[in-house]
């Protein structure tokens, strides 16, 4: 049900089964939000925009020394 350009990447489930973390991918916040609506009505979403450890590296590189302490 995810439009084109919005991308499942993976999931984990709790033990208990009480909650899932989905990593989507996608260029435009749009497509995740009109795949969330379609589920709004038996899914309660948080989502929390993450980045992976080379782009995290990269943007700690660009703040230079005295800023990432």
């Amino acid at each position: 049900m995810a439009p084109e350009g919005l991308t499942y990447v993976n999931s984990w489930t709790t033990d208990d089964l009480r909650r899932c973390y989905q990593v989507m991918e996608c260029a435009d916040r749009s497509l995740l939000e009109a795949w969330m609506a379609k589920w709004h009505d038996i899914v309660d979403f948080e989502v929390v925009q993450v980045m992976t450890s080379p782009q995290f590296a990269a943007a700690v590189a660009a703040l230079g020394p005295a800023e990432a302490e």
